[in-house]
């Protein structure tokens, strides 16, 4: 039996393969459909006693699409591309967190290829 690579492992979705721009695009879906409000956050590390990372802009009420949200990245990876990049999305019923994942590693080269941590 293969085990994984001894590599750090990061929030949601952080054991599986890196997730492509469709797959981002589809957890970014379920997040709005489901009616939570998506939010780009940035930090310079990924350590686990890191619980607070800054925002990218105030949460994305507003966003009715993917795309939108997919900007949003693409911006904050053009001036922020030495730091970790995540989508957080909240519930304002419960008034919490309920998802978070990483789309952007510093570590991790546009050219390279590397599926979802292209944007």
């Amino acid at each position: 039996m293969k085990t994984l690579p001894k590599e750090r492992r990061y929030e949601t979705f952080s054991f599986l393969p890196a997730l492509t721009d469709a797959q981002i695009a589809r957890q970014i879906q379920y997040t709005i459909d489901q009616g939570y409000f998506p939010c780009i956050e940035f930090n310079e590390t990924s350590e686990p006693e890191t619980y607070y990372w800054t925002m990218w802009k105030l949460p994305l009420f507003n966003a009715t699409s993917p795309q939108e949200v997919l900007n949003e990245v693409q911006q904050c990876r053009s001036e922020y591309s030495s730091c970790y990049i995540r989508v957080v999305a909240f519930d304002n019923i419960k008034q919490c967190q309920v998802m978070s994942f990483i789309v952007h590693k510093p570590s991790a080269n546009n050219s390279s290829g590397s599926g979802g941590y292209r944007y």
